[in-house]
Formats: structure tokens, sequence, C-alpha cells
């Protein structure tokens, strides 16, 4: 069998979604969770820090398996730089007080509402500098049988207002699907850029109910340990130590230097008392700081968008 009909066609559907530790092993390099950016009014397929796939269409389709049941705060003391993978400041689990991990000397303030970073104007124009966000894990539609899980995280502006029919932010719409008994897992979901906005924002419509094969993917990767931690806010504590250090050895240890014999006095005819020389201090080291009966209506009834 020749390299090139080993991947016509793709994977064979029987070797989709097989644990393949071995080759991730012997690849090396960087693996890490798969995430959907929206950088740049794009959408782009993400593993780790490495960007994979592009999407030029102005909307995609998943399915949204699981949400964070709060929303979380970021705050960035520094200005964006392209490339940075950079850790916040100060952020929040639950938007209302600052995450138990957060250092002491970083913390913004002793609760959210009362922190100077959530104040209009403390960021860019009339923004927050302490943003709001929303994670969620979904599948992509035609690629759910893959049980590839995507972090998706959105912003402010793609979770909060009122929206219009067919073009509802992420709450509008699931009150929206709420009313009309229709689980948001059991849909496929258009995430669509608004266009109008100078900055990335998506809105949400329902396209139609997902398949039966779909919905038993959608069972079990609801409850796996990839969904899980695509909805958690984690943040890297480890401080980054400077790339020319390295490889820098440790200082060795070195003897403690011996002490000298005070020399001898000879007495004088008149001995005076003689102080006793104060010992040297000694200097410590320093440490390192350490389903559903509305669906058909629900979804023709935006046929006309």
């Amino acid at each position: 069998m020749s390299e090139l009909s080993l991947f016509k066609g793709g994977v064979p559907a029987y070797l989709v979604g097989l644990e393949d530790d071995t080759t991730n092993n012997l690849a090396g390099g960087e693996v890490g969770m798969r995430r959907m950016s929206i950088k740049g009014g794009v959408f782009r397929e993400m593993i780790g820090s490495k960007e994979y796939r592009v999407s030029e269409e102005r909307s995609i389709g998943v399915v949204i398996i699981k949400a964070a049941p709060t929303k979380n705060r970021t705050y960035f003391s520094g200005p964006y730089v392209e490339g940075e993978n950079a850790s916040p400041s100060c952020w929040s689990h639950d938007t209302q007080v600052s995450a138990p991990e957060v250092p002491a000397d970083q913390r913004q303030s002793a609760k959210c509402m009362d922190c100077p970073q959530n104040i209009k104007g403390s960021g860019q124009g009339d923004s927050r500098a302490c943003r709001f966000q929303q994670r969620v894990a979904v599948l992509l539609e035609g690629e759910v049988q893959k049980k590839e899980v995507y972090q998706l995280i959105l912003p402010a502006t793609s979770i909060f207002g009122d929206g219009e029919k067919g073009k509802l932010p992420l709450e509008a719409y699931a009150r929206h699907l709420r009313a009309h008994g229709t689980p948001i897992a059991g849909v496929i979901t258009e995430m669509r850029f608004d266009t109008a906005s100078p900055t990335p924002k998506l809105t949400f419509k329902p396209v139609r109910a997902v398949t039966e094969d779909e919905l038993a993917v959608v069972r079990e990767m609801r409850t796996s340990k990839e969904a899980e931690e695509a909805i958690k806010l984690t943040v890297n504590l480890t401080p980054k130590k400077p790339a020319a250090a390295l490889f820098e050895e440790e200082p060795e240890e070195k003897p403690a230097p011996k002490k000298l014999a005070a020399p001898k006095v000879e007495k004088a005819a008149v001995v005076e008392e003689e102080e006793d020389e104060p010992a040297p201090k000694k200097v410590a080291s320093k440490k390192p700081d350490p389903a559903t009966s509305s669906l058909d209506s629900l979804v023709t009834g935006w046929d006309d968008e």
C-alpha cells in the first residue's frame, strides 16, 4: 500500500477516535487542548497554541455539549503582545471575587463589583479592563463522529444583549431554546460573525436537530474529560524563567573560610582589659521566591434568515 492510497479519503472510520499516546510521544512537540479561536473575525482551529486550520466562512455549525456553570473574568495588566501566551494578572471563577489562587500582590479588589478594573473606561475605549468570558465545549458539525471536543471562549459581546431573530447572543439564544423545551445539546447551532461589530462577535441560531447517531456521541462526550477541561478556567502560575537562564548551573556551595587564630599579644607593663571582638554575623542565603417536541417548528421559523 502506497502512502498516497493510505491517506486518500482520510482516516478510515473505524480508526477515528483511537487513543494514540504512542504517536504523540514519538512525534514530540506541543500537544494540548483543542480550541476554537475567533481572533481576527475568522474561525481558527488550534491545538495548544498552534493553529492548524482556518475557515474563511462567516459561519460554522457546532453542537454545544457543555458550558461552564458560571461565567468568569480575567484582567491583564500589560498590553497584548502578538504571539505571547501571557497569563492574567487577576481572575475570577464566579465574577464575584478573585480566585483564591491569585497572588495577594496581584489582586485588584476584595470584590469584583468594587474593582477599579470593572469601571467602564478602564479598558480600551469605553470597555472594562476586566473582561467577562463564557467557556463552552463544542463538537463540529460534520465531524461529530470524530469525538473531537473544542474549547470556545466567548467574549462579553457574544454573551449579553437582546439581539434579533436568528441573530441572538448566547444567553438570549439559550433562553429562546429553553422557552421551546429544546436542549442546546440536541441541535446544530449556527455560529455567525456579526460583521457590523468592530471586534469579533458571534451570534447564534438553531439549524436542525442532531441525528440519532450524533446524539449518541453527544451523550458520550458531554461527560468526557475533554469536555470538563474545556470549560475550566486554568491559569499557569509557574513563573517563566528567562531563556538565558535555562541552562545555568546552580552555584556550588563553597566551604566556609577557616577562622584564623588571633595573634598572641605580649604582656605589657600595664595590662588593659581587651574587649572581645564580636563574632561575624552569618548572612542567610536568599531563597528564590516561591430533543424535542417544538424543535421542528423552532428551526422552520428561522428558515427565512
